[in-house]
């Protein structure tokens, strides 16, 4: 069996999944088309990248992460259509996006998340050290956010499935509310601008580290008194695997991988009834063991068995 995955090149986290699989499948990987028995497209409008007849005579899967109901529109729901016709299965990293998929398909849907890469993310227990190295106060109560909060488009709107609205709030009740001294705020990656200016109007002090490699950003979740997934759309999001293994205590809105691996107090609905999630008990615990479930190499197998099983039929 041969598998064929196409990647985006976008610098996104499917180019990461990809070389992930490569490396500890390379038995079954392949960048060739001919020899390939199943291709497996991670996003969906690269589909057509592959030409008709590849589609056609061999299986193909590919990957929805998540549906944006709000962006989901006429021509958003006649290019599923479009590509629909030459998918033999879909798979979901969540049951969230399995519910809203299988009402524009009757193809067959694999749920399964994404394995978690533990050499890449995992605990530092030296917080001060760390919090020396960038410079963030010692004293501080840090909340972080490592996700885009902003339009491509513009660098100015906010991209509300991502809840930066929502997180903006919550900083604000913490800060107002003071149920935290010495709130600081720590962002990373690119695209931030509607939170920073959100941070700016409401004087929360904050650092923002815009390009920093996965060495320093497993550092950065390591500084962390809490990290705040504030989303209403996600099929991961992958920063939920990524607090799980470097034990980052996280509180997330009931999206996406939240609910498999977070215990229940730890998740809230929104922003103006996250304080029973801010005072429940952090149980990185749970979340750390129920990820390493699916820790490389272990995490890799229901997707092989998957692979075989729709070879075979």
């Amino acid at each position: 069996m041969k598998v064929f995955s196409l990647p985006p090149h976008e610098n996104w986290i499917c180019d990461r999944f990809l070389e992930e699989w490569a490396q500890h499948n390379s038995d079954i990987a392949t960048d060739d088309l001919n020899e390939a028995d199943i291709n497996w497209i991670l996003a969906g409008w690269q589909w057509n990248r592959i030409p008709a007849e590849f589609l056609e005579k061999k299986k193909t899967v590919l990957t929805v992460h998540h549906i944006v109901p709000e962006k989901f529109d006429k021509r958003k729901s006649t290019a599923f259509k479009q590509r629909d016709q030459f998918v033999d299965w879909y798979h979901v990293p969540c049951e969230n996006t399995k519910e809203q998929i299988q009402k524009y398909t009757d193809k067959p849907i694999f749920v399964q998340p994404f394995w978690a890469n533990q050499f890449l993310w995992h605990e530092i227990r030296d917080k001060n050290k760390l919090r020396e190295e960038f410079r963030i106060p010692q004293d501080a109560y840090v909340v972080g956010s490592f996700q885009r909060d902003t339009e491509g488009h513009d660098l100015k709107s906010p991209k509300l499935e991502k809840g930066p609205d929502r997180f903006i709030e919550i900083v604000r009740k913490i800060k107002e509310k003071e149920l935290t001294k010495n709130l600081f705020v720590i962002l990373a990656g690119p695209r931030r601008q509607y939170v920073i200016a959100g941070l700016h109007a409401h004087n929360i002090p904050y650092k923002n580290f815009e390009f920093v490699e996965f060495v320093d950003l497993n550092k950065l979740y390591n500084c962390l008194d809490l990290y705040i997934v504030s989303s209403r759309h996600e099929g991961g999001p992958q920063s939920i695997i990524e607090c799980g293994l470097t034990k980052t205590p996280v509180i997330s809105t009931r999206v996406g991988l939240a609910p498999l691996f977070l215990a229940e107090t730890n998740l809230y609905d929104t922003a103006k009834n996250f304080e029973q999630a801010w005072y429940a008990k952090k149980n990185v615990d749970l979340a750390y063991n129920n990820i390493m479930k699916h820790k490389i190499p272990d995490g890799f197998k229901p997707f092989r068995d998957f692979f075989e099983s729709i070879k075979n039929n």
